[in-house]
């Protein structure tokens, strides 16, 4: 029998996670854990044989995005988001680099010289790669633990259908420690099983299939540090390294395009921190800061910077950004390099973006 349980209740304020319909809005169940929301996704593997480093060795960390860059020009770079180098096999000049790579790679059988770079500098090159195929591989369910289900909900259980329960088209529901929406992710979950759970009188472990982009191990420190709730103060984010940088921008984004926030009158001088802006993310995580207080977002990039300009993102044109300890991001920025190894000035074009936006911009 399914528990009675409403999910509009307070159940001990446990709202971490609320299961929503996304067409009409319903409450399936909220929840204080969700078990394989945090977790490894699964990484591709490429090996690169005839390895030539550009200056030092990479070892360990490479970078959150590495291009591999063709020789023959005919062909675009392929990214591997968050890549990892293992080191070189033992004995042999091939270097071991895994990833995410769920996006579009090089043409099957591809073979010919491949030069790689993380946007900033070049890696290395080799005279061709593999990609080491994985074993077979089943995503995990997600399972919503100690889940306050609606009566909807319940009722649908109660029915005891043979075939897998789908939910089509639901919103995972994140929420902080101050009851305020963190981010949600979109799912067309099917219902696996569930069971009473052992978390209190009333409540189920509801274990849904359907593909769901987990939280990785490097990034949870992050998510629990929003999770606690918004910053309350600037540079929360600076002793961190890009990769997590680049996860606590995620978050800022998400966060930040929900939100409306209070367009300031024109004319309203803005100062931008610039001692930490030592990558792409620390730029526009410095730049939320500067126009919208701790936590606030104003562009994860330039087109999106652009978007923001046009208004209702906390700023209205004509204004000033002082830029304070400009030379930072310029040593680390001005010599940029784009998807296929082109080398540009990022601190260049997001000023030029900002002037057309109507901001005047002083560097100090």
């Amino acid at each position: 029998m399914i528990p009675n349980v409403h999910a509009d209740g307070d159940h001990g304020g446990q709202r971490r996670y609320s299961l929503t319909d996304a067409g009409n809005g319903h409450v399936w169940g909220v929840c204080a854990e969700a078990e394989g929301f945090f977790r490894e996704a699964l990484r591709g593997t490429y090996e690169l044989f005839g390895w030539v480093p550009d200056g030092a060795e990479v070892r360990g960390w490479a970078g959150s995005r590495v291009w591999l860059v063709p020789e023959d020009r005919t062909l675009d770079a392929w990214l591997l988001e968050d890549a990892e180098s293992l080191g070189q096999y033992p004995g042999t000049d091939s270097l071991v680099l895994t990833g995410l790579d769920d996006y579009e790679g090089p043409p099957e059988g591809h073979q010919g010289p491949v030069r790689l770079h993380d946007g900033y500098r070049w890696l290395g090159s080799c005279r061709e790669f593999a990609r080491v195929l994985p074993p077979e591989h089943v995503e995990p369910p997600l399972v919503l633990q100690g889940l306050a289900p609606s009566d909807r909900l319940r009722r649908t259980l109660a029915t005891g259908a043979r075939r897998p329960l789908d939910l089509e088209e639901v919103c995972l529901e994140i929420r902080d420690d101050r009851d305020g929406l963190l981010t949600d992710r979109l799912l067309r979950p099917k219902v696996r099983t569930w069971q009473p759970s052992s978390r209190g009188t009333g409540l189920i472990d509801l274990e849904l299939d359907g593909y769901l982009a987990p939280v990785p191990g490097y990034a949870r420190p992050v998510w629990e540090r929003w999770l606690a709730g918004p910053p309350d103060a600037p540079g929360a984010w600076a002793a961190l390294d890009t990769r997590r940088r680049g996860a606590w921008l995620d978050l800022v984004r998400e966060r930040g395009c929900r939100l409306k926030y209070q367009d300031r009158k024109a004319g309203h001088a803005y100062e931008l921190d610039g001692r930490h802006v030592t990558d792409e993310p620390g730029l526009y995580l410095a730049l939320g800061e500067a126009v919208n207080g701790p936590g606030g977002y104003f562009g994860g990039c330039l087109d999106a910077l652009l978007d923001c300009l046009r208004g209702n993102f906390g700023y209205t044109a004509p204004a000033t950004l002082v830029w304070r300890d400009a030379a930072t991001a310029r040593g680390y920025l001005s010599h940029a390099l784009a998807p296929e190894g082109e080398q540009y000035d990022l601190v260049a074009l997001v000023i030029e973006a900002l002037i057309e936006g109507g901001m005047h911009v002083i560097l100090t």
